[in-house]
């Protein structure tokens, strides 16, 4: 995940431990940011490539409008996902970014973790204001929009995030997005997909 943060926009955050930042700063005046206020977004594992390497230059970094480009093109569309803190629950959340497809349950994690799983569930409604359930449904469709960005086939996508059918990725998607992912992905790519 990345966040914007437009100029003179006041603003705090707070990490995990074991959390790596990588700051990019624009000058406001060249770049327009198409943000008013903090926004957060999906970023791709190329826009993270490319951050990891900005950082491990030993030269300045440029306020370069290739990189710019290359990091605006993040998915705003993404749903809001708190990240849990307390030590079990945050555990879950960064596996489960790792490998969304995990297929454990809230009560196999907990066992893995030597944990109840009424606390694993209460950490995650706690901290995060969402169900485990509704969490994890969240970070798998905000994962398959990279996919979709890539052209893969929505039934391809749907396994690769874990859902169990096309079908059920199909409505996850329709429920939290509006319409279908094929839909989703037709606007995104063909600019006059929109105009009737």
């Amino acid at each position: 995940m990345a966040l914007w943060i437009p100029a003179g926009v006041w603003h705090s955050a707070r990490f995990d431990s074991d959390s790596l930042i990588a700051v990019e700063d624009f000058d406001a005046g060249l770049h327009a940011l198409p943000y008013t206020e903090a926004t957060v977004v999906n970023a791709t594992a190329e826009q993270r490539r490319l951050l990891l390497a900005r950082m491990r230059s030993s030269e300045v970094p440029e306020d370069d409008p290739a990189v710019f480009a290359a990091l605006c093109s993040a998915h705003r569309d993404c749903l809001p996902l708190p990240q849990p803190t307390s030590r079990a629950a945050s555990t879950v959340a960064r596996e489960l970014a790792r490998t969304p497809a995990d297929p454990r349950t809230a009560t196999e994690w907990a066992e893995d973790l030597y944990t109840s799983s009424t606390s694993l569930r209460r950490a995650f409604r706690t901290e995060t204001g969402l169900a485990f359930s509704e969490w994890r449904t969240r970070l798998r469709l905000n994962h398959s929009l990279e996919l979709l960005g890539q052209g893969q086939l929505v039934s391809v996508v749907a396994a690769r995030v874990g859902f169990v059918s096309a079908n059920g990725y199909i409505l996850a998607f329709r429920r939290h997005f509006g319409e279908t992912p094929g839909a989703y992905t037709k606007r995104s790519t063909d600019p006059y997909a929109a105009v009737g």
